[in-house]
This record gives C-alpha cells, structure tokens and sequence, in this order.
C-alpha cells in the first residue's frame, strides 16, 4: 500500500485570497486516490501570503486612478500587481517591515500546520507557482544555508521529495547574482528513505504563451544537473491557452493537475517500497 505524502501548494504575483488553491487540492486528491493511494494517506496545505501585499497594492492603485482616468484598468491592476509583488518582496527595508521575513515565516508556520497533520518524515512535495517558486526556493536556501525558521526536519524541508514549479520566474531573480546557483535537490542527509530519494524529480512546467514562465535548466550548468526537466504545457481553455493569460489558467488545467497526481503517487509508492 502507498505510504503517506505531504502535499503544498504556493501561489505567485498578482490578487489571491485564502481560498487560491481549494479546487486544485480537492482535483488533485481526488486524482490521486483513483490511483489507489488512500485517501487519509494525502496531507495538503495551501499557502497564502498574498494578503501581506494586497493593502498597500490596492492602496498604490486608489491613489494612481483617482485623479485620472487609465485606460486597461484590468491590465494594468494585473502589472501592478506582478511588478509589486517582486519589489516589495525583494526591496530591503532596513529597520522597517520585513516583507521578506514576513513571507517566510508564513511559510514555515503552514509547513509546521502540515508535518503535525502528517508527521515530521513524511516525504513533502510543493507545487510553487510564479514568484512562489521563488519563494519557495529562496526558502529552502535559507534553510539548507542554516538562516531559516525551519525547528525540526519537516519544516527545515529536509524531506523535500518533489518540487513542481509552473510559470516560474527563478530565471529573472537571478538576473545580478554574483554566482547562480540552485538548491540542493534532493536535500542532503538521511531524511528520505532510498526508494523515495531516487523517485524524487523537480519538473519544470511552463506554457509558451506565458510571459512571466520561463525553463529552469538552461540558467546554468548547475540548474541543469539538478532540474529533472523542463515541461512545456499548453494550459488553459479557448481564451486564455494562446495568450499571456495562460499565467494563471495553470490551476485549472486538466493535464497539468493529472501530472501533479503522478508525480505524488510515484513518491507515496516509492515510501512504501
């Protein structure tokens, strides 16, 4: 029988409210119980830190339009939205709020929610969307790097068996960097048993028609040794699928969510080997 799998997901830029990835994990459990893991067997969590933006945003975007009228109002909330994102969380703000810190412990705290449900050597997958896979990745860094949150070997992602990253602007983040580097995946240590660890793949997902999705093993020979593959997907349906709004339609796409389950299936029928 599958063993047990931890499950994540981490939205990126733009407007999200709590209920961001709902239909998403309720599609993804259901797909990979019909593959015969149990249904008690799959923990997930979804992780939101939009909220931590989303007052000074919507306040940027009252004090821009009030005394003038801006044509592609949506279009433009949209941009606002993604380049706001990524400078609040990147801007430094010395003695003032800490976006940066402020995110990563939202994280730590749902990923310290997830291993009470599931317990602390559960194998974890993430699914990391947009500037969440950099969030994420920056997130394991610093706990590989001994400067995160992380108190025990869930949360210091110690047992990170899969990450799946979609539309993912790492590539643009590490535009200045004196040396490119990834992540270590599969972590280093004993955390993961030896049938999970050699079932654990980091796959890129990206649509050709997303602006703001980008492949991953090209940035360097060391992304390249480390990212299993790049996927290039086409998501969305009729009016989304050829334009950049495919950004968000990921969520929703039937292939991409049947993928998702495969990949927790094969770790949960790894543990259990």
């Amino acid at each position: 029988m599958p063993a047990r799998v931890a499950f994540a997901a981490i939205h990126g830029m733009g407007a999200q409210d709590a209920t961001f990835a709902d239909t998403f994990l309720r599609d993804v459990h259901a797909r990979v119980t019909a593959r015969g893991v149990a249904s008690d067997a799959l923990e997930t969590t979804s992780i939101w830190w939009g909220d931590l933006f989303q007052i000074d945003e919507d306040d940027l975007w009252r004090r821009m339009s009030q005394a003038h009228r801006l044509d592609w109002a949506w279009l433009r909330k949209f941009v606002m939205g993604v380049l706001a994102d990524a400078v609040a969380y990147r801007r430094p703000n010395p003695g003032q709020y800490d976006h940066y810190q402020a995110i990563h412990q939202r994280v730590y705290e749902r990923l310290a929610e997830l291993a009470a449900r599931a317990g602390s050597r559960t194998p974890l997958i993430v699914a990391a969307h947009s500037l969440g896979s950099v969030i994420f990745s920056d997130h394991v860094w610093d706990e590989q790097h001994h400067r995160g949150p992380g108190r025990d070997t869930f949360t210091r992602c110690e047992t990170l068996a899969g990450l799946i990253t979609f539309g993912s602007n790492i590539a643009l983040f590490t535009l200045g960097l004196p040396e490119v580097q990834p992540i270590a995946f599969p972590p280093p240590g004993h955390a993961l048993s030896a049938p999970v660890r050699a079932a654990a793949r980091w796959f890129n997902y990206f649509d050709r028609d997303d602006v703001l999705g980008y492949p991953l093993r090209e940035i360097s020979p060391a992304y390249a040794a480390t990212v299993s593959e790049d996927l290039a997907l086409e998501v969305g349906g009729m009016f989304s699928n050829w334009n950049p709004t495919s950004h968000t339609a990921y969520w929703e796409d039937s292939h991409f969510i049947d993928r998702v389950a495969a990949q927790l299936v094969a770790v949960a029928t790894a543990g259990a080997a």
